[in-house]
């Protein structure tokens, strides 16, 4: 192993680390206590975003690692749109009702909606500023948990094994959300891995990623009645 790769891995972890933590204490925290604003449009948290998006592709240069294991390649991007928009849409067509099934069901036994109605829009005209925040925020852990936990990782470990232990990884993050608001992202972040690993690309995941995220909240706004 270089210096380099070894630097790499330091850095990496360490931020995977801090940026985990920050999401579990943030999660946890939105439990309790109710922001005045939408956290994804706070300036200050977006210009932190956008600063990540850059550090995670210096880290992936400083890696050493070739740009394909990174998923940093284009070649086929119609055809991975195509399938990232398609997974995207039943992802989100299935977690949305199996998160109103579950909660007509089991109330907040098996899923805290807490966190889903603070960052859900007022208004159409704050829906498209989400989307808009939606892309440094969804470019930052694809970047992260993909193009460098398993594409980085990959001279050290399998991509299968990796896509799953990060798929669990992300899920343990969102168990302030309940049984199934962890379940649902570990599932979430497997199928994203698959998609990377499968395409050698970023653009399945992190259209597919974008577009449930979206879906889904557009589809919670209809069901709140905030659509107009």
């Amino acid at each position: 192993m270089t210096i380099r790769y070894a630097l790499f891995l330091l850095l990496t972890l360490t931020l995977t680390g801090i940026i985990g933590y920050g999401t579990f204490a943030t999660a946890r925290l939105l439990r309790t206590w109710r922001p005045e604003r939408n956290l994804l449009l706070l300036p200050q948290e977006n210009a932190a975003r956008v600063l990540l998006v850059f550090v995670c592709l210096g880290l992936g240069w400083l890696s050493g690692v070739d740009a394909t294991a990174l998923g940093w390649q284009w070649a086929n991007w119609q055809a991975d749109a195509r399938l990232g928009l398609g997974v995207g849409l039943l992802l989100a067509a299935g977690f949305y009702t199996a998160t109103r099934l579950l909660l007509g069901w089991g109330g907040g036994r098996f899923y805290s909606p807490s966190v889903l109605e603070i960052l859900l829009p007022k208004d159409q005209r704050e829906f498209w500023l989400v989307l808009l925040a939606f892309v440094p925020a969804v470019a930052v852990e694809e970047l992260l948990f993909r193009s460098l936990l398993i594409g980085g990782l990959s001279p050290l470990l399998s991509p299968l094994v990796l896509l799953f232990v990060m798929g669990v990884a992300f899920g343990l993050l969102h168990s302030p959300q309940g049984v199934w608001g962890m379940g649902g992202a570990a599932l979430a972040g497997v199928i994203f891995g698959l998609l990377f690993v499968e395409t050698g690309s970023l653009v399945a995941p992190l259209l597919a990623h974008y577009v449930a995220n979206s879906v889904q909240i557009g589809l919670a706004m209809q069901g709140n009645g905030r659509v107009r």
